[in-house]
């Protein structure tokens, strides 16, 4: 792939993809959707009101293992 084709792709932990744009996603619905924006943050949790583009829904989300240490008694 050459330097002006090429997308950075960038995943975080808990949090969505990050996608160098401009970019153009096909859903697995067959939608198209596209931004034109310098990054693009791709929902990964799919609890987003504007997927396949993150809203940080998944901030909102309880984390695995604060849930696990509070059962813990800590």
């Amino acid at each position: 792939m050459t330097g002006q084709n090429a997308r950075r792709v960038t995943v975080v932990p808990n949090g969505p993809v990050l996608v160098e744009g401009p970019v153009e996603l096909v859903t697995d619905d067959g939608k198209t959707h596209s931004s034109d924006r310098f990054v693009v943050a791709v929902c990964a949790c799919r609890r987003s009101k504007r997927f396949p583009f993150c809203d940080t829904s998944h901030r909102k989300r309880v984390r695995t293992d604060v849930a696990e240490h509070q059962d813990d008694g800590g």
